[in-house]
């Protein structure tokens, strides 16, 4: 059986975009692509910036599931123009997520729905 877990402050994608942030099924827990992007505050041009804001939602989701930062297994990254933020992503990215490390794929991709995103990264959590 699965369970759709929506953090209130993000409620609208459930609403507007009809997908679940959260969604666990057996223990595993699931998250849609975390972006930056918020009602409150505006996807910063600044990809450090913007990095911190991706993994502060990427807690509010987790922390949502009852998880933390240490309970990811698996970390897929999609990101615009890869290569030249690719270092400074690795060095925000080790800030939150600490060893032992999850599985990590990083992929080059042209664009996102959000204006001004740079980087989307889905997850696989366990309990």
């Amino acid at each position: 059986m699965k369970k759709s877990i929506v953090p209130e402050q993000f409620k609208h994608y459930f609403d507007d975009w009809h997908f679940s942030p959260v969604i666990e099924a057996d223990g595993t827990v699931y998250l849609s692509g975390v972006t930056a992007a918020r009602k409150d505050k505006p996807i910063s041009i600044d990809p450090q910036e913007q990095f911190h804001d991706a993994f502060y939602k990427l807690g509010v989701y987790l922390n949502a599931a009852g998880l933390t930062y240490d309970d990811i297994l698996e970390m897929t990254t999609f990101h615009i123009d890869l290569k030249a933020h690719i270092e400074v992503f690795s060095k925000v990215k080790d800030e939150y997520v600490k060893a032992p490390y999850p599985a990590w794929s990083a992929i080059g991709v042209s664009e996102f729905i959000p204006e001004n995103a740079l980087v989307e990264m889905r997850i696989v959590a366990k309990r």
